[in-house]
């Protein structure tokens, strides 16, 4: 059965600002260099609309997690790097904010995350929302490996907006 996580963070900039961040092709060039960890790939980019605030992106990136890094639940059953395929897309900008839906898969392993984004006003800054399942197909460790994948994925997504607040400080 999966495991449920959900993750909230302010940010001192509005919707539109981490928003026209979030479609921006070098944005997601430069995080996934900054914050993407041990060989990390941005693989895909397509951004559509003109307009930015309607404007929508579809990324996948590889992403890898360190063994060193990893609990010994994890390594014991799966030695290595966990590679992560992941895919994020986010929607246009509308009175709400912007919605997004994310996936990402472990290479060689029945484990993966889904759910969903969200990014909403608050104040003169903004609001990011990530609910989100971790399900891991092993008998017996499945929940213990689920929460040990969750708390690295909480570690990144913390990582990621600290990045996100400095880079749309910056253009």
């Amino acid at each position: 059965m999966p495991r449920k996580f959900d993750h909230t963070a302010s940010s001192t900039h509005s919707v539109s600002a981490v928003h026209a961040a979030f479609t921006s092709e070098q944005y997601w060039k430069d995080r996934t260099e900054a914050v993407g960890g041990p060989n990390a790939e941005l693989t895909s980019v397509t951004v559509e609309g003109d307009d930015p605030d309607t404007r929508t992106v579809r990324i996948e990136l590889k992403q890898a997690i360190a063994e060193d890094l990893l609990p010994s639940a994890i390594t014991a059953i799966r030695p290595g790097d966990l590679i992560i395929n992941r895919i994020e897309s986010w929607g246009s900008v509308d009175a709400r904010g912007s919605a997004g839906t994310f996936e990402a898969n472990v290479e060689g392993a029945p484990a993966g995350l889904r759910g969903t984004l969200t990014l909403s006003s608050k104040g003169n800054g903004s609001t990011f929302t990530t609910n989100g399942a971790a399900e891991v197909k092993v008998p017996i460790f499945g929940g213990k490996i689920e929460s040990a994948v969750i708390e690295q994925v909480l570690q990144l997504i913390d990582a990621e907006h600290e990045f996100t607040e400095e880079w749309v400080g910056k253009h």
